[in-house]
């Protein structure tokens, strides 16, 4: 309005307010509300203005708003606000943040407090990809002498120095790697070597047997936690008004063309120069890259104008159905979520802020109140409005500022002084604030022993109380990505797929995740996939996501890039021979095309994958032969035209290989099984020994009263060895059937009988002990042992469905070639007339490599179980 108008130019002297009105800043919440509304934003507004040119930092904030409203602008992703920075209003107003703190109950006194004068401090989530980009324009901005990064130094840690001095002392690699393993690795809290020789048995016995092992630890010991190498800060950017070699001395990381401070991150505040965070969030690229695959489709979604009470959305979280959705995808957040079941955005503020430790105990508490469960005690009535959202349960620092201003009449900066206190835990400082809030609580007419008993309660929240600013920005995304999936899951999914083609774990689950939600993942494909995950419409109008090029192993992104771009000129590959004739043989070396071939990705031109395996070598030779005809600038003499191409021979001839060896060899290139599974070749064998699938264990464990044995067939993907407190080991064991993927605990005693068995890719029988844990299953292993070794003691024989008899001569040699064994064997020859049964006279060994080379023969309908 021209009131607010007229008192904010009598500030406009500096610069921070005139921005704020040359932009016709967006307070969209106080303008379109009523008037009280709008008068309570413009006094938070001028307020917040008031203190930060008291403090001095009008051009701060101009700084940062200059080049995150630069890189909106430039379409480059940024995010709602991370930190207590997200509690600003002059910040929200200036696009800095996507937040609105009235709204949403954020106080700008926990991020500038003016009774406490620090340094303001924006940490600012961009889109990895695109981050550079922004520092770049900083650096031409302000000018590259007055731009840097800021060092690091990396430390000689436990495991580290024992490695570092092993190798000066010239001791053998496998004897150093022995004493650095016994090392327990923890990153939350790393170990010391003190507290490992202390702890591990086997560490101070080798110590005390071999003299070496006693220098190499001395040694070892004195030097631990000196610094080891100079590196940069992965985000801190500071911005100097001069030159900044005239203010602080530089250095030069070999691997950057940026100049870094000297001074570390604590040292270079102290220095006088200001900080900026640009740091980089994997999920705003995913958010990005699913709003282009939508647009493809021609639907365009604003984030920011999402509504923020979607019901598919609190239905897909409620299930838990959160695979790939930020801050909520962890097996213990999913627990929570299908026992919360949230149905608002405050909600899912306070999952953020509850979710961690200490703050967890309060997990329950909250969910029992939010159904009704549990009374809730507000303490005092005057507290009522500041912990209704959350149930009366004190959960964010903001709250603990607001109670003792309402209670205790602090001011919300003397308030935040008295939170960081009773963060601290410093008694003298606590004795000073208990008096201070106890006399100001009995001033507002609070009785005293209330006072005494509220202050304390608080003080015992307040130790771990979260920044809700924080939370709340993070929430957003959390909701941004949940409302994608929920509403957009295809989009989603493959733009989740392409930001992790690097994790063959992570591929695997989102493969599930399509699985489970229906949708199809097509196999790579050299005409249809791309370098990224793409969005395909299949033959009956379906979605589907199909895989990426890139997310192949070893065939490089790069590569893929330029591959994608002759798809994009020269349209699709119509044969080898044009394949070979457009691609550079050095772009696409041997190894990546091996793996294109295992992968399938080359079948759409030979589907014989044995034959294209076995001939990569010529392939690779005649590439490289096109492509320096093509790049020569000699004429050839006997043709000119452009379609020249050398001429490729015959392929070698080669067996085809069996299922069983395209799965293995798929997995070898992808890291997971993508057209079938192993476990498919077993047939009725598995239901003979009581296996049950993934998807049927928490039914089957529900139906025996929530805890029973169990058998489970898998392939090992992965298994993790720990040792404990105590020394001894144990495993986490991930496994995959035809339905998913699973993971089993296996400690000491299965361990140490079966670790040969918990090679990646092999097949496994497992018997469990499993037990339904608060929603979850819990799998402890009790036996493991060889599929194959079972399966072939207990499979009584196969029947052999055909319809061609020249696959007679192949069979028999399959099955001689592998042996006797103990299972029968029943052919069914169908004929146009006739169906002829013979049973072979001998016996043979039945397994898994036996049953997928016969299914693999041209001529054979089907294998089934005797």
């Amino acid at each position: 309005g021209n009131d607010e108008e007229t008192e904010l130019q009598k500030m406009a002297e500096d610069g921070l307010t005139q921005r704020l009105m040359d932009q016709k800043f967006h307070l969209t919440a106080g303008v379109g509300g009523t008037e009280q509304t709008r008068n309570s934003y413009f006094s938070r507004l001028k307020m917040e203005l008031e203190v930060i040119n008291k403090m001095g930092f009008p051009g701060y904030f101009l700084i940062v708003a200059d080049f995150i409203q630069w890189a909106k602008k430039e379409g480059i992703p940024v995010g709602p606000g991370r930190g207590s920075g997200a509690g600003s209003l002059v910040a929200w107003s200036l696009q800095i943040t996507d937040l609105d703190p009235m709204r949403w109950g954020l106080l700008f006194e926990r991020f500038l407090n003016p009774e406490r004068i620090s340094m303001p401090d924006f940490d600012i989530d961009f889109c990895q990809d695109r981050r550079g980009e922004v520092i770049d324009y900083v650096q031409q901005k302000y000018g590259k002498d007055k731009v840097a990064q800021i060092i690091t130094f990396g430390k000689l840690q436990a495991k580290a120095v024992v490695r570092d001095v092993g190798r000066v002392l010239e001791m053998p690699y496998s004897q150093v790697d022995k004493i650095s393993k016994l090392i327990p690795n923890n990153p939350a809290s790393p170990v010391t070597l003190a507290e490992a020789i202390s702890s591990e048995s086997e560490l101070r016995k080798l110590r005390d047997e071999d003299n070496t092992v006693n220098k190499l630890l001395k040694i070892s010991l004195k030097l631990e936690g000196l610094y080891r190498n100079a590196s940069t800060h992965a985000a801190g950017i500071v911005i100097g008004d001069r030159p900044l070699k005239e203010l602080v001395p530089l250095y030069r990381d070999p691997r950057s063309e940026m100049p870094a401070t000297q001074f570390n991150m604590k040292w270079v505040e102290s220095a006088g120069l200001v900080k900026f965070d640009f740091l980089g969030l994997k999920t705003l690229s995913v958010l990005q890259r699913a709003l282009e695959l939508l647009k493809a489709r021609k639907i365009e979604i604003d984030l920011n104008q999402i509504p923020l009470d979607d019901k598919l959305t609190y239905e897909m979280i409620s299930r838990a159905d959160s695979t790939g959705v930020f801050q909520l995808e962890s097996s213990g957040m999913r627990d929570v979520l299908r026992k919360m079941r949230p149905d608002r955005f405050e909600d899912i503020i306070a999952l953020v802020a509850l979710y961690r430790p200490g703050p967890m105990a309060n997990i329950p508490s909250y969910i029992s109140r939010k159904h009704g469960e549990e009374i809730v005690d507000y303490m005092h009535p005057k507290l009522e409005p500041i912990l209704e959202e959350t149930h009366g349960i004190m959960i964010y620092q903001e709250q603990v500022q607001q109670a003792a201003q309402t209670l205790a009449g602090y001011t919300l900066g003397g308030a935040d002084l008295l939170r960081r206190a009773m963060g601290k835990k410093i008694k003298s400082e606590m004795d000073a604030q208990e008096e201070t809030f106890v006399d100001g609580a009995v001033k507002g007419g609070v009785g005293k022993e209330t006072a005494v008993s509220i202050f304390n309660t608080i003080a015992a929240f307040a130790g771990y109380g979260f920044n809700k600013s924080h939370a709340a920005a993070y929430a957003l995304i959390a909701y941004q990505t949940a409302y994608l999936k929920a509403n957009y899951p295809v989009e989603f999914l493959a733009a989740s797929m392409t930001y992790d083609m690097g994790n063959t774990d992570k591929l695997n689950i989102f493969k599930q995740e399509l699985q489970h939600l229906g949708i199809s993942l097509l196999p790579p494909d050299i005409n249809n996939s791309g370098k990224d995950f793409r969005v395909e419409k299949t033959t009956n109008g379906d979605l589907a996501v199909r895989y990426a090029l890139s997310a192949i192993k070893n065939v490089g992104e790069a590569a893929m890039g330029i591959l994608e771009q002759e798809q994009k000129n020269g349209g699709v590959f119509l044969h080898l021979q044009d394949f070979i004739s457009r691609l550079d043989g050095r772009v696409l070396n041997k190894r990546s095309l091996e793996n294109l071939i295992k992968a399938g990705a080359l079948d759409q031109l030979n589907p014989d994958r044995a034959k294209l395996f076995g001939g990569v070598d010529i392939i690779v030779r005649h590439a490289t032969l096109n492509s320096d005809e093509r790049n020569s600038d000699q004429e050839n003499l006997f043709d000119n035209s452009k379609e020249f191409a050398v001429g490729i021979p015959e392929l070698p001839t080669s067996t085809e290989w069996a299922s069983l060896d395209k799965l293995n060899y798929e997995f070898e290139a992808m890291g997971f099984y993508l057209s079938a599974h192993p476990l498919d070749v077993y047939g009725e064998t598995l239901q003979r020994l009581d296996v049950v699938d993934s998807s049927l264990i928490v039914s089957d464990i529900h139906s025996k009263g929530g805890s029973g044995r169990v058998n489970l067939a898998g392939v090992v993907s992965s298994s993790k060895v720990r040792t404990n407190q105590k020394g001894n080991k144990y495993a986490f064991i991930q496994l995959s059937d035809q339905k998913g993927v699973f993971e089993v605990t296996a400690f000491s005693e299965v361990l140490s009988i079966s670790q040969d068995l918990l090679k990646a890719g092999t097949t496994v029988l497992i018997r469990c002990d499993a037990r339904l844990e608060e929603g979850a299953i819990r799998l402890l292993a009790n036996r493991i042992r060889s599929l194959d070794t079972i399966v072939e003691k207990e499979a009584k024989g196969i029947s052999i469905y055909l319809n061609n008899m020249e696959v007679v001569a192949p069979l028999a040699k399959i099955l001689a070639e592998n042996g006797a064994g103990g299972g029968k064997v029943k052919i069914i020859a169908q004929t146009k007339n006739h169906e002829i049964d013979v049973v072979l006279p001998d016996k043979y060994l039945i397994n898994a490599r036996v049953r997928s080379a016969v299914r693999s023969l041209p001529g054979i309908i089907d294998i089934m179980d005797l």
